[in-house]
């Protein structure tokens, strides 16, 4: 429980006792390197097979790790135990070779899209667009022409095929015949149907597609991008021999961000109808669900501020509005997507204006009916990593009456699955293991199939009927993949900040470890509002490999540490805006400070040799800890903001503002203006293509270090995005990380 001034009381919280855990017992492997993380190891124990719930209520199934290559797909009837292949893997690749396939694969992959009924999948091979009959298991190809094919996707009745092709959309049968053209407009700066780099990256989590198919498949509600007011990032090539210049449209803080608006399509043809949204009434369109008839379509608009959302409901024939919800907030709104009753005229809507993620429950005329959920502990996901993960609000039963969500069990560190009465009330636990589930619901909310995992447990896949009863394993933890015998796992428990607030926090330690010895420390940040890299989830940190990498440190006799902020723990959006106007500031680093110094004296951390280090925001994080303490020796920034200006106005905006409305939080917060403060030994490290948090970046803190005459060390990637992703640069990277830490601790 919390006192009302917002601290957490430390009895109720502890995960586990005060003290830092002893060293943990041996689990399965060492054997674990460099070369085999980054060639592959880890995907393989990691993998869970791909699901679909289809309308019929089968699971389709896609496993490339199952013995029966040939079979990767298949159908699982719940109610029967049914199991039967899909298609004919061979017979299908067979037929794509016959018809001039480019590139064909080993093993069928898992399609661009399916039609709701799994019996179509289609694909891009060559920038070309194929669609699999599965019930023949036989290929056809639709394009064949000049341009590339991209965003792909198949109606819901499997009758037609969507596209984009230089930014306009098109249409063609699925079973063959003419392409139509629906847009007309589309350019280097006109997107339909695609997403510009910002709306992608900060408001529709990672998807491609611009464009949502209505249920009845009549209909296709697009987003229409124009940047062409946006400002331009350009990146310098090493080759070829003339190096080329690429271009980039990027919407920096303060800056002009995309024009946007949602238009309506026909498959069969004519021309587009446009909402009538008002263009100058919001800034960002951060949301469109269709409703479950495919008449209308729910529209979510942001305002520059970010600090207020409507929810209009627009007809797809003639683009009529009405708006039914307005959700405002003293800091910022999140934003979570409705969940439309099939029976009834209500939704279902996620707000934090109590100051914690609750459900409540709505007319569609914007009448609300009441709590659905209520209480201190959020639904989760929530915050920042909403928009890239599932909404936390599952399935309705509408016959039984029940909610299905995702919440913390004991502790935030968990994600359980609970249930609770559409009218209200004391949510029920859906009994599972200690841990972290990501359950996906049949639509009717009777069956689900569960990808679980702790800390100590590679994932599992399990189909689940929501009446009870056993479990059926589809594909259980794949721990003989990991090589050795002596896995370390990490243990969980609480640091007490400065005001009492208890951080999540969990420490690994080396094999052999004796609570006699003193050994270096390495602290893994990132810090983010919304976003906690402190799970009870195998491999929760997917930056890094985490618990791969973690193994190759332990191994060479690191503790390894990782502790969140009260802003990027998930304990509520009231701890989360506490750093509004200040991000990577003042809090973070007095919770960062706490953190630090409480490992320091733990008997067996020898406080002369800790490092930090942290990615894009966990860099930041990492030079805010370098510049304004002296607790580190030693620390690497991986692709990190260095100053908010050079920021997107998208996810800077939410918590800093403008920088005309919030000049002082922008000159606080600037770790270039600080850099001559720093402590410690420094390894700076960037991709020169990093389209995400450009290399200005880090060469403006790389310069401001060199006219203090601090010298540090630096590792650049040629043209490699955010993510140095590609296996070579991987190892090279993580190899250097090591050589750093042997060095400096």
């Amino acid at each position: 429980m919390r006192t009302p001034s917002g601290v957490l009381i430390a009895c109720m919280a502890l995960l586990g006792s005060g003290a830092a855990p002893p060293g943990e017992e041996p689990g399965h492997g060492p054997g674990i390197t460099v070369d085999w993380i980054f060639d592959g190891g880890p995907s393989r124990v990691d993998a869970m097979p791909k699901t679909l719930w289809l309308s019929d209520g089968r699971l389709l199934v896609y496993d490339t790790l199952d013995a029966d290559r040939a079979h990767p797909f298949r159908y699982i009837d719940p109610a029967t135990g049914t199991d039967v292949p899909a298609c004919d893997g061979v017979k299908a690749l067979g037929s794509l070779a016959a018809i001039g396939g480019a590139g064909v694969p080993g093993v069928l992959p898992w399609p661009e899209g399916f039609d709701a009924s799994g019996n179509r999948g289609v694909f891009l091979f060559g920038g070309d667009v194929y669609v699999l009959d599965f019930r023949l298991s036989r290929f056809t190809r639709l394009t064949e022409r000049p341009g590339e094919e991209s965003s792909v996707s198949l109606s819901p009745d499997g009758k037609w095929i969507a596209f984009v092709r230089a930014n306009d959309i098109y249409v063609e049968p699925a079973g063959g015949g003419p392409e139509r053209r629906l847009t007309r407009d589309g350019s280097g700066t006109t997107l339909n149907g695609r997403y510009s780099w910002v709306y992608w990256e900060e408001i529709f989590g990672h998807r491609d597609n611009a464009y949502w198919w209505s249920p009845d498949s009549r209909t296709i509600a697009f987003l229409q991008t124009d940047e062409s007011m946006v400002s331009v990032m350009s990146f310098t090539d090493f080759e070829p021999y003339q190096p080329r210049i690429l271009t980039q449209r990027y919407p920096k803080a303060g800056g002009k961000t995309p024009v946007v608006r949602v238009g309506f399509a026909s498959p069969e043809g004519g021309d587009p109808v446009w909402t009538d949204i008002q263009r100058s009434s919001y800034e960002y369109i951060v949301g469109v669900d269709w409703l479950p008839g495919g008449g209308a379509v729910a529209v979510q608009t942001m305002n520059r501020a970010q600090d207020e959302v409507n929810l209009y409901l627009v007809r797809g024939a003639d683009g009529r509005a009405t708006r039914i919800l307005k959700e405002t907030d003293d800091a910022w709104v999140h934003i979570y997507h409705p969940l439309f009753l099939r029976t009834k005229g209500e939704f279902l809507w996620i707000s934090d204006r109590s100051g914690y993620a609750e459900a409540y429950r709505y007319t569609l005329e914007g009448a609300l009916l009441g709590h659905v959920t209520k209480g201190e502990r959020p639904l989760l996901p929530y915050g920042a990593r909403a928009i890239y993960e599932a909404s936390p609000l599952l399935a309705v039963d509408e016959k039984g009456g029940w909610v299905y969500f995702t919440a913390a069990g004991e502790s935030s560190v968990e994600r359980q699955i609970f249930r609770v009465p559409i009218g209200g009330g004391t949510p029920e636990r859906i009994p599972g293991e200690a841990g972290y589930h990501r359950p996906s619901f049949r639509g009717d909310g009777l069956y689900f199939v569960d990808t679980y995992s702790n800390a100590r447990t590679p994932p599992a896949l399990t189909l689940h009927g929501t009446g009870g009863g056993s479990p059926r394993v589809i594909a259980a933890p794949r721990t003989g993949l990991i090589p050795g015998a002596a896995m370390r796992y990490p243990s969980f428990f609480r640091i007490p900040a400065s005001d009492g607030f208890m951080l999540p926090a969990q420490l690994s330690t080396p094999a052999a470890f004796d609570s006699t010895r003193k050994y270096p420390l390495i602290l893994y940040v990132y810090g983010g509002p919304g976003y906690p890299t402190v799970a009870d989830e195998w491999n929760a940190n997917g930056w890094a490999e985490s618990i791969w990498y973690d193994q190759v440190l332990l191994g060479a006799g690191y503790l390894v540490a990782t502790v969140d902020n009260r802003s990027s723990a998930w304990e509520g959006k009231v701890f989360e805006k506490s750093i509004r106007g200040q991000m990577y500031g003042d809090v973070e680093l007095n919770d960062l400070v706490s953190a630090v110094r409480y490992l320091k004296r733990l008997p067996y951390v020898d406080s002369t040799r800790v490092g930090i280090w942290g990615w894009s925001g966990g860099g930041m994080c990492t030079l805010l800890g370098m510049t304004r303490s002296r607790e580190f020796r030693a620390g690497i920034a991986v692709a990190p903001v260095t100053d908010w200006h050079y920021y997107d106005a998208k996810w800077t905006e939410l918590e800093m503002k403008r920088p005309d409305d919030n000049p002082a939080g922008y000159a606080h917060t600037s770790l270039v203006a600080r850099a001559g403060d720093l402590h410690g030994r420094l390894l700076l490290v960037h991709g020169t293509d990093d389209d995400n948090v450009h290399p200005q970046n880090s060469q403006a803190f790389m310069n401001a270090l060199i006219r203090e005459g601090i010298l540090f060390d630096a590792m650049v990637y040629p043209m490699r995005k955010h993510t140095i992703d590609d296996a070579p640069a991987r190892k090279h990277l993580f190899r250097t990380m090591l050589s750093f830490w042997q060095n400096n601790l």
